[in-house]
């Protein structure tokens, strides 16, 4: 038993469970006889699916998700993960309810008649689950949440293997027990993969982080993405078929047009470590691909950090290789992630083409100044353009090695020609001159 456990959790997990479970039988059994009076349920399968086989075996680990399901309450360390999870199972069944209740679809295969042992686990299946409510699938969106918080305490080479193995067997048995189709399978990983983001175990939620943004430029950046993901969903819906994997980044890029529009650099939940949290990586994996091809055509002429003084170097993300030579980092990426993280590290996440905020440019010049004493420091941000030469400008004139903006922008040009500072970023650090913040005060804050 982990010692730092929170004594007396096994009965907050019985609690949870005597609220989650009857909610969930009674909220499925509805959808499933609502369903069941609709003469316009449809249904959604490729041609393909019929060439997947019936194994009558695979009931086995179909059915083994509701043990899961609660030994999974016997493995948080303290309230908030016990409650954050049970949240997650919560959200899950709502959003899973809500999508039957709108768009309910219609399993199309007739399984055969089964006898033996699998064929009573069949039969009690069926006892109350019928061939409606499909997508998303609540086994994969209940899969997804069950899967995080087990592999978050599972130990070792071999068990993490054989978890990994089972969790696998799980997801494919929806589709090997004629459960589901296969749109069910992606959907419901979609609906996993959003609890996970809305109810992150570390970090607030996103949904206490919403602030409608009052910056024009923000609203015209989440309105291009908004037209990106609208555009993905047209061509998804009219053209069906294989198009249908738009839907993937009408997500990413509506996801990010909320980013900009309500949740602000949060949003792409941003780690100590500088990586993505894995919620955040798969939903907006299509987005990440298209930002790091983006960041590196723009510095193909120019990818080596440029030393605005000695040793303070002003940068691109770098990868792992281009972190040779440097000890110390300082992050102002939101948006990508970073492959390898130095021995010192701050990670300040600022949203792309926005300049940062005074308190923003406060943080960046105190960390600049901590992590300078340990050797070579390289200032990034996708570019190494806009937010980390503001980060090295608010440094330069914190510390005085420069009296004015003018010249702090000057001295960064001089090193990095490039850079694009706008009347944003330069009253961001007139700003920043104004309030006249020691480093100690704003490293504190």
């Amino acid at each position: 038993m982990d010692s730092t456990r929170e004594p007396g959790l096994w009965k907050r997990g019985v609690l949870w469970l005597l609220l989650l479970g009857p909610l969930f039988f009674a909220s499925y059994g509805f959808a499933n006889w609502f369903s069941g009076q609709r003469d316009d349920v449809g249904s959604l399968v490729f041609a393909w699916e019929s060439q997947i086989p019936l194994w009558p075996w695979t009931i086995v680990p179909y059915w083994s998700i509701d043990l899961l399901y609660g030994l999974s309450f016997l493995l948080p360390a303290c309230r908030r993960e016990m409650d954050r999870h049970a949240l997650r199972l919560l959200a899950a069944q709502v959003i899973c309810i809500l999508c039957f209740l709108l768009w309910p679809l219609r399993f199309t295969f007739e399984r055969p008649a089964l006898d033996g042992t699998f064929g009573l686990m069949f039969d009690v299946l069926m006892g109350f689950d019928k061939p409606f409510n499909q997508a998303p699938s609540l086994h994969i969106t209940l899969l997804v949440i069950i899967w995080a918080m087990f592999a978050n305490h599972t130990r070792g080479l071999l068990w993490r293997g054989l978890l990994h193995l089972w969790m696998v067997l799980i997801g494919v048995s929806v589709l090997t027990t004629w459960q589901h189709h296969f749109i069910d399978l992606p959907t419901g990983a979609l609906a996993g993969f959003l609890c996970l983001w809305l109810l992150p175990l570390q970090g607030d939620t996103p949904l206490r982080q919403m602030h409608l943004s009052r910056d024009p430029r923000r609203w015209r950046l989440a309105l291009r993405y908004s037209l990106g993901a609208f555009a993905c969903t047209a061509l998804a819906v009219n053209l069906g078929g294989a198009w249908l994997w738009l839907f993937w980044p009408a997500v990413a890029l509506a996801m990010v047009a909320l980013n900009y529009l309500l949740f602000g650099a949060g949003g792409f939940q941003k780690q100590a470590n500088g990586r993505l949290s894995p919620a955040a990586t798969v939903l907006l994996a299509p987005y990440l691909l298209g930002a790091w091809i983006n960041s590196r055509l723009w510095t193909y002429s120019q990818p080596v950090p440029s030393q605005v003084v000695e040793g303070i170097y002003l940068g691109r993300l770098p990868a792992s290789k281009d972190l040779e030579g440097f000890t110390a980092l300082v992050d102002l990426c939101a948006e990508l992630p970073l492959q390898r993280k130095p021995a010192h590290y701050c990670s300040l996440p600022s949203l792309d083409l926005v300049a940062p905020d005074m308190l923003t440019c406060q943080r960046a010049a105190a960390a600049i100044e901590r992590l300078r004493h340990h050797g070579p420091l390289l200032v990034c941000c996708a570019l190494g353009y806009s937010r980390s030469a503001t980060a090295v400008a608010a440094w330069l004139l914190h510390s005085g090695r420069c009296k004015d903006v003018n010249a702090a922008v000057e001295l960064i040009r001089q090193a990095r020609p490039q850079v694009v500072l706008g009347p944003q970023h330069l009253a961001a650090l007139q700003s920043l001159i104004d309030a006249n913040v020691p480093l100690e005060v704003a490293h504190a804050g």
